[in-house]
């Protein structure tokens, strides 16, 4: 059987005393250790957490400079290319101007031409005549 005596006290105190004594020198700074861990883990995880939103944000903004700038290009690009088209409607324009020119004064130099040889031939077909009907009735007029 078992006796209660005072050995059992003693080992009561001893057993509190070295709880006490581990609690101290043991469970406490571990306890610590895992408590700033934690802090530490936590902290680092809102660190992420922030540089995530932060990359989201930074994507978003990128994003949408891109398309602003596609949209500003796209816009720019049908600027040049009215542009480009109003300068080849002008050049056209100059072009079918000096041709339509060039075309009436070809025309004139045409008419003034056939003009003069006409007259030319007009003045030839008295002497041509009178040479063909020389021949023809036979005397000299």
């Amino acid at each position: 059987m078992i006796k209660v005596d005072v050995s059992v006290f003693i080992q009561i105190v001893n057993f509190l005393f070295l709880i006490w004594a581990l609690n101290i020198i043991l469970y406490k700074p571990i306890r610590k250790v895992l408590l700033e861990r934690k802090e530490r883990i936590g902290g680092l995880e809102q660190s992420i957490e922030n540089f995530n939103v932060n990359a989201q944000k930074k994507e978003d903004a990128f994003a949408s400079g891109i398309k602003d700038a596609r949209s500003k290009g796209q816009i720019e690009k049908e600027l040049l290319l009215s542009a480009a088209q109003n300068e080849e409607k002008q050049l056209l324009e100059k072009i079918n101007k000096k041709a339509q020119d060039d075309l009436s004064q070809m025309r004139d130099k045409i008419a003034k031409e056939a003009e003069s040889v006409r007259g030319s031939l007009q003045n030839e077909v008295d002497v041509f005549a009178n040479a063909i009907s020389q021949k023809i009735l036979g005397r000299v007029f």
